[in-house]
């Protein structure tokens, strides 16, 4: 059982948790942080880069943008809980992605919060599932695992 997780985290909190910068660091903020979940929120940037391009007369936030997102979330509750990421576990990574349903669109300045929730643990893989929102309305669910690369590498005999 982890004991002393922080409450919350501001940016420079989610910088020292994970290895993601600007402008690819797609967590604002953390508002809750449990043993086995967290809740964390992002706000796409009207002058995004990617809205320039999807879709210039009607700009989306990308699904592969919001997933990204809630495995950033997920990063921040696994290296909370192995009190960081050393040399010794690598860095987060996907190695899992299914059950992926995108039920609203996100547009530019309009905020997402997102929960994860672990739902099992097995050895370096963490099982876990996200639920977005924003403006009260379900925008998407996730399940998937994340692992971090160098305890992934041992755990295959690499």
């Amino acid at each position: 059982m982890t004991t002393n997780l922080p409450t919350r985290l501001d940016r420079t909190g989610i910088e020292a948790a994970i290895p993601h910068r600007p402008p690819f660091l797609l967590v604002d903020a953390i508002d809750a942080i449990e043993e086995n979940a967290i809740e964390g929120r992002w706000r796409p940037a009207a002058d995004a880069f990617w809205f320039q391009g999807h879709y210039p007369s009607e700009p989306v936030t990308p699904g592969v943008l919001l997933t990204e997102h809630a495995l950033q979330t997920a990063a921040v509750l696994v290296s909370l809980r192995l009190a960081g990421f050393g040399e010794e576990d690598g860095i987060p990574v996907l190695s899992k992605l299914g059950g992926a349903r995108f039920r609203r669109i996100v547009r530019p300045e309009e905020e997402v919060t997102t929960r994860v929730e672990v739902t099992e643990r097995v050895g370096p893989a963490w099982f876990m599932k996200a639920k977005l929102r924003c403006d009260g309305q379900r925008v998407a669910e996730i399940e998937f695992v994340l692992t971090a690369t160098a305890a992934a590498a041992r755990a295959a005999g690499s």
